[in-house]
């Protein structure tokens, strides 16, 4: 209740309506306490939780994790399958937090490039998110297998792809509509703006207000390039298992604070 009462201060402005993270410092965590990285991981997912706790009563719509990214995959193939093995077991743990999913109405989505998870693990990520199809209340994004490259490679071929479809479909029809000018389809089938930024694979979701980044890096690491051209950045010198209320409300107030300029700008583009 009291929890409730502070966030509901904050309601008096405008509210982010997606906040981003990157998870950085779980195995640092793990490293300063003398504790195993599996350990500091799970640090890690009570702090996503709490986080999407106080972003629900905050009424945050969208909240966006990097949980794994492509260039994991890079590691000794010891350590990319113990990181599988954690992702299955997180993604299980969430399942099992049937409370927070239900009481908070919370839809799960996993982004990237699944394909590159090994079949548990995605069999386990498509569960999740047929199970939580229904919710409505707040949408949890899970970057799993991710990069921006990737997006946007992926979402540049899926656009040539629909595309051709398209120039398929018309010349087949052709024959039948002789009003049809070669500068017409010309025009239609142009790959646009909207065609890319349709087939990005956060295109489910509005761009973020907010992206933070823990242990007080200042870099992206290819995340979400495309969609943070006016994203207010903050970068706390804690841990990610450390952060707490007090990291959001300083992002919040910030956002709040520069609200006007950030509007500003967006309506320039």
């Amino acid at each position: 209740m009291v929890l409730k009462l502070q966030l509901q201060l904050f309601k008096f402005g405008p509210i982010p309506n997606h906040i981003a993270f990157i998870l950085d410092g779980n195995r640092r965590y793990a490293k300063q306490r003398n504790i195993t990285e599996g350990t500091g991981y799970r640090a890690g997912f009570f702090a996503v939780m709490s986080m999407l706790k106080y972003c629900y009563e905050l009424g945050v719509k969208y909240i966006t994790i990097y949980a794994l990214s492509i260039d994991n995959f890079r590691r000794r193939p010891e350590e990319i399958q113990y990181l599988m093995d954690l992702m299955l077991e997180k993604v299980e743990g969430l399942l099992k937090q049937e409370s927070v999913v239900n009481e908070y109405g919370v839809r799960i989505h996993f982004v990237g490039n699944l394909k590159l998870l090994d079949e548990p693990v995605r069999v386990a990520a498509e569960k999740a998110m047929q199970a939580t199809a229904n919710n409505t209340k707040i949408n949890l994004l899970i970057c799993v297998a991710y990069t921006s490259t990737d997006e946007l490679v992926h979402a540049v071929q899926a656009s040539c792809q629909e595309k051709w479809n398209e120039i398929q479909e018309v010349n087949a029809n052709q024959s039948q509509n002789a009003e049809i000018t070669e500068e017409k389809l010309e025009l239609d089938h142009i790959i646009k703006l909207v065609d890319i930024e349709r087939h990005t694979y956060m295109g489910l979701t509005p761009d973020p207000d907010i992206l933070i980044r823990t242990s007080g890096a200042t870099r992206l690491s290819n995340f979400l390039l495309w969609q943070t051209t006016n994203c207010l950045l903050y970068s706390p010198k804690v841990l990610f298992p450390e952060i707490g209320l007090r990291h959001l409300v300083w992002a919040v107030l910030n956002f709040q604070r520069l609200y006007p300029h950030l509007e500003k700008e967006k309506k320039q583009f």
